[in-house]
């Protein structure tokens, strides 16, 4: 698939419906969610900048570093991508930039917050906004920038942890005006928040069950129920990979063996599998996809 095929996809899949979305750090993980039959796949950014680089999510990855993480993943699977944009690396200018990179590394969508730089992760608290009009400006610097009209331009709000519910809702409904195609209201305190936003918001919304952090953790059934289109699980994978890497680590330097993790292991076949490849074969045909 092109990748403007993936993005007409996942406009497909959620005028249809909801999709579940996890999250991945990798390329290898991401074609684990396509195997596993998920429609889509998430890159998150705390993933990218916690596995690949081990700094927290506070915005240290450059647009470039980004951009060519999430585009090895993107090409890695036939299912849509989206990223995390964090802020859109700057101002106006800096976002359509931002668009026409993770367009040519073959996102399917992205989302941009209306966090000021530097950010944090939308679930710490300390956290300050920039002005409404400053984010509709890059919401329509976005939308402009785009060369495929069917990337979709996601609109992150971070307002519910700064300001109040009713100002996170009134922002949702100025960045729709600016041209975001859907909303992304992050760190919801409770179900009866998540339905009410669902209410008075009336675009596809995407909601965040990451775990440990300020919003409950609601099933994919509820939220569709309530009105939500996507459900992304940032960190579910990569958390659980990075305790079972903690245990077997742990056994190794007190035993000075692996051989009792065996059975926990991913075999080189099953590995060899999930790459598409054979080492019998005189090619590798991903190179040629």
């Amino acid at each position: 698939m092109t990748r403007q095929t993936k993005a007409v996809r996942l406009r497909e899949l959620i005028a249809k419906g909801a999709i579940a979305l996890p999250g991945v750090p990798n390329a290898a993980m991401a074609r684990q969610v396509e195997r596993l039959g998920f429609d889509a796949v998430y890159v998150s950014g705390a993933g990218m900048a916690n596995a690949t680089a081990g700094v927290p999510d506070i915005g240290l990855l450059t647009l470039t570093e980004v951009a060519q993480l999430a585009g090895y993943i993107a090409r890695a699977v036939k299912i849509p991508a989206i990223v995390d944009a964090d802020t859109g690396f700057g101002g106006s200018e800096n976002v359509a930039r931002t668009i026409r990179e993770l367009e040519a590394a073959g996102l399917a969508g992205c989302h941009i917050e209306d966090q000021e730089f530097p950010k944090r992760c939308g679930h710490l608290s300390g956290k300050s906004l920039v002005d409404v009009e400053e984010m509709m400006e890059k919401i329509k610097a976005a939308v402009a920038a785009r060369s495929d009209p069917d990337f979709m331009i996601i609109a992150r709000t971070d307002a519910r942890a700064v300001e109040d519910f009713d100002r996170t809702v009134d922002r949702a409904q100025r960045y729709i005006e600016a041209g975001a195609e859907a909303i992304f209201p992050e760190a919801l305190q409770s179900a009866e928040e998540f339905r009410d936003f669902a209410k008075k918001v009336g675009v596809p919304l995407l909601a965040n069950m990451t775990e440990f952090g300020k919003s409950p953790l609601l099933s994919f059934k509820d939220l569709v129920g309530f009105g939500y289109r996507m459900v992304i699980f940032p960190q579910s994978a990569f958390r659980v990979s990075m305790k079972a890497s903690h245990k077997v680590l742990r056994a190794l330097k007190e035993a000075g063996t692996q051989k009792d993790w065996l059975d926990e292991m991913q075999t080189r076949e099953e590995l060899y599998k999930l790459l598409d490849y054979d080492p019998t074969a005189e090619k590798w045909p991903g190179l040629s996809d």
